[in-house]
């Protein structure tokens, strides 16, 4: 694979990852209502969750390739508009969700789980959220090369790396919940204002990539 796709493709997963999103906020949640272990199997749930969907991915982008290149590329072109589009509804719902999912963070501090039922909640919740898919299918293609070498490999690895981003970021939100008992989630405008830089980013990064790419390399 080449580097600068590489490079380009962990600063983007790096942003994704650290913006403040439903994940994040159920991971702060299971801390506030139980403390940092409720919310490090919270964390370390999500992130198998998130594994799901990268297996699954892996072996559907795989056949597509195999089956046509052209609806590969179809999927690269319609999942970089999807990006812009959702770096869009980001920006125009920064406020009204951060202050929404906020409030739900800090009313669920009152109501521990255990470890392990956080831990499979965890799971459930990643696992069975259609966006997470969604999003796992607009954005890992884009980077995917079938000249460079098996695309499920390519698809499987970039999986990880995004999962493993987004899991050592909940765990810090975990830790960060656990002692402060309170955290960002308490500062809507905060919130707001991280959720229009991110969806900023993924928007810039869709047209990016809406441009960039050409069916010829294919």
């Amino acid at each position: 694979m080449d580097l600068s796709s590489v490079a380009l493709f962990f600063l983007a997963a790096l942003v994704i990852a650290v913006s403040p999103g439903p994940g994040i906020f159920y991971v702060a949640a299971r801390a506030l209502a139980g403390g940092r272990d409720e919310g490090l199997a919270s964390s370390l749930g999500t992130g198998l969750g998130g594994l799901v969907h990268v297996a699954a991915g892996a072996a559907g982008v795989s056949a597509l390739v195999l089956a046509s290149a052209e609806a590969f590329t179809l999927l690269k072109i319609a999942g970089a508009i999807y990006l812009v589009w959702l770096g869009i509804k980001t920006m125009r719902e920064a406020g009204r969700e951060a202050g929404r999912e906020a409030r739900v963070a800090i009313d669920m501090r009152a109501e521990p789980t255990g470890v392990r039922r956080a831990f499979r909640e965890g799971i459930v919740v990643e696992a069975l959220n259609p966006k997470t898919a969604a999003f796992f299918l607009a954005f890992l293609p884009q980077f995917v090369d079938p000249a460079a070498g098996p695309v499920w490999l390519q698809f499987l690895l970039l999986g990880l790396v995004s999962v493993a981003l987004n899991t050592a970021v909940d765990i810090g939100v975990a830790v960060m919940a656990a002692r402060a008992r309170s955290i960002a989630v308490a500062r809507p405008s905060l919130l707001k204002r991280l959720r229009q830089g991110a969806g900023l980013g993924i928007a810039s990064l869709g047209l990016a990539l809406v441009f960039a790419r050409r069916p010829a390399s294919l």
